[in-house]
């Protein structure tokens, strides 16, 4: 018999205990992460009672791989265009509460003699909130159409990106030990640089690439390129001195915005499943019951912070933003936990071996504490609210509310606003593509080709006019392309004020366009060439091949502008009106807002009570208030239905209402239709020969009184007589004694039916 490899028998022990553990913890209705960390604590050094993992170092490798799938999932459910349409309420709201207890979980590990490094994760480990478990809890509490939840999502979105710079921040610090403000500025420029650099890159090629491989690619292969894909931008990353979960989140990202996205999450689910539960398993093998004995006191001030702290902050970001003071203080409730992200954030700091152990144990009892607490948390944010109402001056709430009032109906961007944005986006998107092209030159083709041509001054002209030529697409756009919107051509036409700032905008783009030509110069030649000869030659080259360049960059970003809306223009075939609906659905929002009313979009389910009776039967408007605003069925959308409108199984239905009226209202809209019995399996349902003269009391009879249907929840799809055979017969037809009828239906009753003789 060969020998066992020892990973294989803590794979079977993990995963076990795991299985079991997690059974439970769905039992109890816990959060699947705290059971997986009990199993991992019951499997490791510090559980003398049951068997422990004996290779632990094999098990950390397949934890960071369970860390890179984790950030890979979260990537693909991310997408840059969802943070650009989170909106500025969640964006205030998150920063003011990751500001704060960033800062107050630095200076709490100070306060208790922590070193630098250890408060620092300390902070970063306390940014962000668990996602898993607040939508538990709203699903459990029956509340996530209520207006503040979808705040509280975009929160969490913003939360997801800001944790992973930070991780990013925190290793570059742990890595050069160096804490000065300018080194961090650079690494936060060279961070923002790589980003838009990927992800340009990355929308440009990939879904190009996806799309011409589609037919020949299938379930098995996209799976294989996905972790290909994954793991290649994780070995990117840190080759340029980035983290392994930058890498896979990017590039889960990047997968995001392509038509395939769903496809892929779909398939990466098992994959990240089993390895983050690997993970979450290893982070319960490394607590030690003394040292959180020993640390009872600190788990307990940062759960005393991330409670008070979290709330506070999130609460005042929230009325920050506009919000009104209620719906403020339920956001603040909702999210005062520590989330996933403090494992690995901590991992992270082990992994560089720059924090101390006892920090994880601290982790976990707080993050298990908090977990708990949140339903109750959220549960009582409304009469907490009614009491904070009751207790703060009323001068005070009336200026809050007001605040919230104005800010919701501030005026819409001015034209010189969506001028300059236009502009400014022009010349960064196509900066960074300069950059890129330049350090690519400058440290590979140039040295390379200066091993290929003997003359060094050769090998630099060849350098300079290849990057020219590659880089000249992107520099027209830089100096001269301009902004095709209404806006600017309204700017231009109204001369009298605007004529001078315009021309200062194009001076100064037409001045980045020199300095870059000078600057490639410089790198590979000289300056002084550059001034007199390369610059008025580049120009000159630029203008007489203007048209050519220009449609030649036409054809690129279009190609870009094409992948990056691939998908959705995919849902917009399938939903041929969606964007109709949601500026519809604004517009109402809008005017609805003084009244607390919003729109909330609800799914008919097929076995729902109200299915095909029409609105006027169901009489909602005059029980609950609610109205309904649209209804989608498939392709067709249906404004403001009538009375007389049904609603049918998988209708898509736009209500609205208050918070207080979805309330009352949700579990009608929610309630099925209660079977007796389950239904027949398909294999049950069978197609049987049976004589007239077997069946007591039907010869003579029609097929329709014989009671055949009924019967047998079947159907006579035949009749033989004699040597003649009747298909599909009428249900008029008199059957005789010697008749052999074909039935399909349900094979006991089937049975029973030809056994009552």
């Amino acid at each position: 018999m060969g020998h066992l490899p020892k990973l294989i028998e803590d794979l079977a022990l993990i995963l076990f205990t795991g299985a079991i553990t997690t059974l439970i913890f769905k039992r109890i209705r816990q959060p699947l992460v705290l059971g997986y960390i009990i199993a991992g604590f019951v499997v490791g050094p510090y559980f003398s009672l049951t068997p422990s993992v004996a290779d632990s170092a094999n098990v950390k490798t397949l934890a960071e791989i369970g860390v890179i799938f984790l950030l890979f999932s979260l990537g693909l459910e991310f997408s840059f265009k969802k943070l650009v349409r989170v909106g500025g309420s969640a964006t205030i709201t998150a920063f003011v509460e990751i500001i704060f207890i960033s800062i107050a979980g630095y200076y709490a590990g100070i306060w208790m003699g922590w070193s630098r490094m250890d408060a620092l994760f300390l902070g970063g480990m306390l940014a962000s909130s668990s996602t898993t478990i607040i939508i538990k809890a709203f699903d459990e509490l029956g509340i996530k159409t209520k207006q503040f939840a979808s705040i509280v999502f975009g929160v969490l979105i913003v939360e997801d990106i800001v944790v992973i710079l930070m991780m990013v921040l925190l290793s570059t610090m742990a890595v050069s030990q160096n804490f000065q403000g300018t080194e961090l500025v650079m690494t936060v420029l060279k961070l923002l640089f790589f980003l838009a650099l990927w992800f340009i890159m990355g929308i440009y090629l990939l879904p190009t690439f996806l799309k011409r491989a589609k037919k020949i690619m299938d379930d098995e292969n996209l799976l294989i390129l996905s972790v290909g894909l994954c793991l290649g931008m994780v070995v990117l990353a840190t080759q340029v001195g980035f983290s392994a979960e930058l890498g896979a989140f990017i590039m889960g990202s990047i997968m995001a915005e392509t038509t395939s996205a769903e496809k892929v999450e779909h398939l990466i689910k098992p994959v990240k499943d089993l390895f983050g539960a690997i993970f979450f398993i290893s982070v319960g093998m490394m607590i030690d019951p003394a040292a959180m004995m020993e640390y009872k006191w600190p788990i307990l001030l940062i759960t005393g912070l991330t409670l008070f702290g979290k709330l506070f902050s999130t609460t005042l970001g929230a009325v920050l933003s506009g919000q009104p003071l209620k719906q403020s203080v339920q956001v603040g409730m909702s999210m005062a936990q520590i989330g996933e992200f403090a494992f690995i954030v901590a991992a992270l700091g082990l992994s560089l071996g720059v924090i101390s152990p006892f920090l994880f144990p601290v982790a976990v009892g707080a993050s298990a504490i908090t977990t708990f607490t949140t339903p109750y948390l959220i549960k009582f944010s409304e009469p907490f609210y009614n009491w904070l109402q009751r207790v703060m001056p009323q001068r005070v709430v009336h200026v809050i509310n007001s605040y919230s009032a104005n800010t919701g109906t501030a005026g819409t961007e001015s034209r010189w606003k969506k001028v300059v944005m236009a502009h400014l986006k022009t010349i960064v998107v196509n900066g960074i593509v300069l950059l890129a092209l330049s350090l690519l030159f400058f440290k590979f083709v140039a040295p390379f080709l200066a091993t290929y041509f003997k003359n060094q001054l050769t090998a630099s002209i060849v350098s300079l006019v290849l990057l020219l030529t590659v880089s000249a697409p992107f520099l027209w756009a830089v100096m001269a392309k301009r902004p095709e919107h209404l806006p600017y051509k309204e700017l231009w036409l109204d001369r009298k004020y605007n004529k001078g700032p315009l021309l200062v905008i194009e001076a100064f783009r037409y001045l980045l366009g020199v300095f870059y030509l000078g600057l490639c110069v410089d790198q590979l030649i000289s300056a002084r060439v550059a001034v007199l000869f390369v610059v008025p030659v580049a120009f000159g080259v630029l203008w007489v091949f203007s048209r050519r360049i220009q449609t030649f960059y036409l054809r690129l970003e279009n190609r870009f502008l094409k992948n990056l809306n691939a998908r959705d223009v995919a849902a917009q075939k399938v939903l041929a009106k969606e964007h109709e609906l949601e500026r519809s659905s604004e517009r109402v929002e809008n005017k609805l807002a003084p009244y607390s009313a919003h729109i909330v979009s609800h799914e008919v389910h097929p076995q729902a009570d109200y299915v095909g009776q029409t609105l006027m039967e169901l009489g909602w408007r005059e029980k609950y208030g609610i109205n309904i605003a649209f209804i989608r069925r498939g392709d067709k959308l249906i404004h403001a239905p009538g009375r007389n409108n049904r609603l049918l199984p998988y209708d898509h239905i736009g209500i609205i209402a208050t918070d207080e009226q979805l309330q009352v209202f949700t579990p009608v809209v929610e309630s099925l239709e209660h079977t007796n019995g389950t239904p027949p399996a398909i294999e049950d349902i069978v197609l049987q020969r049976i004589k007239v003269s077997e069946m007591e009391g039907i010869a003579g009879k029609t097929i329709r009184d014989s009671g055949i249907r009924e019967k047998t929840n079947g159907l006579v799809l035949g009749v033989e007589r004699g040597n003649v055979r009747l298909l599909n017969p009428e249900s008029n037809l008199a059957l005789e004694q010697d008749d052999v009828l074909m039935i399909v239906g349900e094979r006991q009753k089937l049975k029973g039916l030809a056994a009552r003789n």
